[in-house]
């Protein structure tokens, strides 16, 4: 298997992350003509549940499973990776189907029980599809991640424009079709992530080793990066619930509200992350070696750099962004009303300049986890989950901004969110120098995990 260099790694997955992300923003044109404005709400309130069980299965485990790989750690950490989150992939599929009729209740809408029931099998599929994902990463081969992404996409777009339509004129129906689109979108990924894997050049398993010691080192990288992810889900289930309640005090549209917020502006604000996500991917193989060997300098200035390239991608993008936002509205979301497009134009001239924050804390939380200080991230996304929480509830119950309030609070947030990752990158010091036997040591792993 060839490694790719850094930028070409980059380009790669970049391209497959935006052309999946262009799928899924021009899938909303057909979708919302389907479901319309309430329909997309109950399709957004089923999402935070599901993010968040998908984060404690699977998120993080790319990244931290590519980490291990190319720093020589365990260059096989795919495999025990396998057992382990495959079994935490099964868990949190039968937690979200035993959570699907309390989150209906919650929430105040009974249609979303049947659709996380539908949506239920795909994180056991999802977690599967991450570790083979992050096994190409950490072997230097960014191809796999571009194509499953690209092809979850294609095959969720297909069969849910095809479901949509034989039901459509039944919002309820057409949003129970889309989500099972997803779920047959993930299971049909993960087939073809397995093939791909039984056709690589996979390292040989050395002939003695201690099965425990891997799963301590996959643990120490994927825990800290699982809690880092899980923050933002969390937040926005905890957000769907306090402001959809807010919302419905003093609006009779509140789902629908928030169906143009989350599913509509937040998906044309996405487009241009989508664009620098290679870099944080294909920087972390880069970056790793270099922390591992203790040239803390030489990986700093990997970091500085894809902080500076994502700079240079985003904001450009980012100004694009809130130029042509009534055209994308009118273009990609032309079934919406007219007053929800003009909300949706001023939700995405707000929250345009989280394209630039968003993808720096993006590639800025990578580089934490290449440098091997993971927590440090997990702290960051923490602080400003909670951070947004409270700044969304505030803004739309005291002032007048409805749902506005939320996209101002998320501004602020990943602000919040670039600034500590900068700060912590600039803090975070070389390992101690070590002795000769902890150095005779780690030359043994590599050397046993090679051969």
């Amino acid at each position: 298997m060839k490694e790719q260099s850094y930028l070409k790694g980059a380009f790669i997955i970049s391209a497959g992350g935006f052309i999946s992300k262009l799928l899924g923003a021009l899938y909303r044109i057909p979708l919302i003509a389907f479901l319309g404005g309430e329909g997309m709400g109950i399709y957004q309130m089923v999402y935070p549940l599901y993010c968040i069980l998908l984060t404690v299965s699977a998120s993080g485990i790319p990244t931290g499973i590519a980490r291990i790989i190319s720093s020589g750690q365990c260059t096989f950490a795919e495999r025990p990776a396998m057992r382990l989150y495959g079994a935490v992939g099964l868990v949190g599929s039968l937690v979200m189907f035993a959570l699907s009729a309390p989150l209906a209740k919650l929430q105040g809408e009974p249609a979303v029980e049947l659709c996380c029931k539908l949506l239920a099998p795909s994180v056991f599929f999802v977690s599967v599809l991450s570790v083979v994902r992050g096994y190409f990463q950490g072997r230097g081969n960014m191809f796999p991640t571009a194509a499953t992404e690209v092809a979850e996409q294609a095959i969720k777009v297909a069969f849910g424009l095809i479901l949509c339509y034989i039901f459509r004129g039944d919002a309820l129906r057409g949003v129970a079709a889309a989500v099972f689109a997803v779920t047959l979108s993930e299971a049909l990924s993960a087939c073809y992530a397995a093939v791909l894997y039984s056709r690589s050049n996979r390292s040989a398993v050395p002939l003695y080793y201690s099965p425990a010691d891997h799963y301590k080192t996959i643990l120490r990288f994927t825990v800290p990066l699982t809690f880092t992810a899980i923050a933002m889900p969390l937040s926005q289930l905890v957000e769907s619930i306090v402001v959809v309640a807010i919302l419905r005090g003093s609006s009779d549209n509140a789902t629908a509200l928030w169906g143009v917020f989350s599913g509509c502006a937040i998906t044309l604000v996405n487009l241009p992350v989508s664009l620098t996500y290679g870099l944080a991917a294909a920087g972390v193989p880069k970056i790793s070696p270099l922390a591992q060997s203790g040239d803390m300098a030489g990986a700093k200035s990997a970091a500085a750099r894809a902080m500076l390239i994502t700079l240079a991608i985003s904001l450009p993008c980012a100004t694009a962004l809130f130029a042509f936002a009534p055209l994308a509205a009118d273009l990609i979301f032309r079934s919406l009303s007219s007053s929800e497009r003009t909300l949706l134009v001023a939700l995405v001239r707000v929250m345009s300049i989280n394209s630039v924050t968003l993808s720096l804390v993006q590639t800025s939380s990578a580089c934490l986890t290449s440098l091997g200080k993971p927590v440090y991230g997990t702290v960051t996304q923490w602080v400003t989950s909670v951070l947004r929480v409270i700044l969304s509830s505030i803004l739309v119950y005291f002032t007048g901004l409805s749902v506005r309030g939320a996209a101002i609070s998320s501004n602020i947030s990943y602000l919040v969110a670039v600034l500590l990752n900068l700060w912590y990158i600039i803090r975070v010091r070389g390992v101690k120098h070590e002795d000769n036997l902890d150095r005779i040591r780690h030359k043994a792993r590599r050397f046993n995990a090679v051969g």
